[in-house]
């Protein structure tokens, strides 16, 4: 399976883009621009989420409040990654962290973390996107050192990070406008069909979305707008916190049509979830199942398009925000990608990993992340049975009583 040159560079762009929970405005400036400058809209909700496929709040309420029977496709994937922020300098060259979301909890004194700077975003009332990154990537790297793990032990709490040289020589910036993550190599390498990155979940999610809003919107032959809606989340990896800020405005509570959530996801590798053996539909995750009308007509689609290319399993490796959406009473479907090494945490090792269970790059297949935007784009259409997506199963059940209702 082959992805095109313009979606590989544009996957490629924004892996290679620094992102921490509530420091996502670099990768939320690439997807801006990439958008802007192919005609499709998008606004900044009051969270500093990114709506894709309408231009202010007042659109995206037209498009909620359409009279059609096409369900609202609202694709959900967040731009963050487990991460720290700078607190306080010590002296020139050491940082004290603070750390957000999972990480590994073994080998991590003097592992390699980069820094980058951006001032950290705010709630902007005029619904523009108003932010551009102050910095092109990583502008600094350094070691862990003294760290401590948060009260559950499933990630790091705090910690020093030692710069490896004066960087900040010239101008220092404040502490807070610091953050970073794990660093390998690069922040992005391909090895065969295998792309190794500082950060796959969930920006393998965030470029489906914005692949299939410049293919959605780039064919849209009337000036009505596709059923399609982004919402590139913020603040996901410590718990869903910009998914549900968007919820909580009440903008999706009050829409007129039928609403189908999607949730995309690079999720931990597991038994009958592997990478290279194509995307997952996702029946579930850690919390709970979702819509079984919508995943089956999702795993018919996956058999049409993607036939022995995709697979089906509950994602239990972890929780999504497609359990926030089920929670906020949305019916909700998922597609995820099989993530190796998950958070960085070395469990299928490989390349860059420091030990076993130590700070690793995550990895993904190609194949994977392109049978999961193709599956995108075919959510779109528009002659789905949304109706009664068990219509052909029904019918092979119906069979099966005809063939054998004599013996009753």
């Amino acid at each position: 399976m082959t992805m095109n040159p313009k979606h590989y560079e544009l996957l490629i762009s924004l892996l290679s883009q620094p992102t921490a929970p509530f420091r996502e405005e670099h990768v939320s400036a690439l997807a801006a621009r990439v958008l802007a400058e192919a005609g499709v809209p998008f606004f900044d909700d009051p969270l500093g989420n990114l709506v894709v496929g309408a231009d202010s709040p007042a659109a995206y309420r037209r498009l909620l409040g359409a009279r059609s029977a096409e369900p609202l496709r609202v694709f959900i994937a967040h731009m963050d990654h487990p991460g720290f922020h700078g607190v306080r300098w010590l002296n020139e060259r050491v940082l004290t962290i603070k750390w957000h979301g999972g990480s590994p909890v073994k080998h991590l004194n003097g592992a390699r973390v980069w820094l980058a700077a951006g001032k950290p975003l705010l709630r902007f009332p005029h619904f523009r996107h108003p932010w551009r990154s102050d910095a092109e990537g990583e502008i600094g790297e350094g070691v862990l050192r003294r760290v401590t793990l948060n009260k559950l032990r499933y990630g790091i709490d705090t910690a020093e990070v030692h710069l490896a040289q004066n960087v900040f020589a010239a101008h220092r910036p404040a502490a807070d406008e610091l953050f970073g993550g794990f660093k390998f190599r690069k922040p992005v390498w391909k090895s065969g069909s295998l792309l190794y990155t500082k950060a796959a979940d969930d920006l393998i999610g965030v470029f489906c979305i914005v692949a299939t809003a410049l293919e959605a919107f780039g064919k849209s032959k009337t000036k009505a707008s596709p059923p399609f809606i982004g919402l590139l989340t913020r603040g996901e990896e410590v718990g869903f916190i910009g998914a549900i800020g968007h919820f909580e405005l009440g903008w999706l509570q009050a829409a007129r049509r039928p609403l189908l959530c999607v949730s995309l996801e690079a999720s931990r590798t597991l038994p009958g979830a592997i990478v290279g053996q194509g995307p997952v539909v996702r029946l579930g995750d850690r919390r709970t199942l979702f819509d079984s009308g919508g995943t089956q007509l999702l795993t018919e689609l996956a058999e049409k398009l993607l036939p022995k290319k995709y697979q089906r399993r509950v994602m239990d490796g972890g929780t999504c925000e497609g359990t926030a959406a089920t929670a906020f009473g949305f019916p909700t479907i998922a597609l995820t990608v099989p993530l190796g090494n998950y958070h960085n945490q070395g469990f299928e090792g490989g390349p860059d990993c420091r030990a076993p269970q130590g700070p690793a790059p995550e990895f993904v297949h190609l194949d994977d992340v392109e049978g999961q935007r193709k599956l995108c784009l075919a959510l779109l259409r528009g002659n789905l049975n949304w109706t009664d997506p068990w219509t052909k199963v029904r019918a092979r059940l119906q069979k099966n009583y005809r063939d054998y209702r004599h013996y009753l």
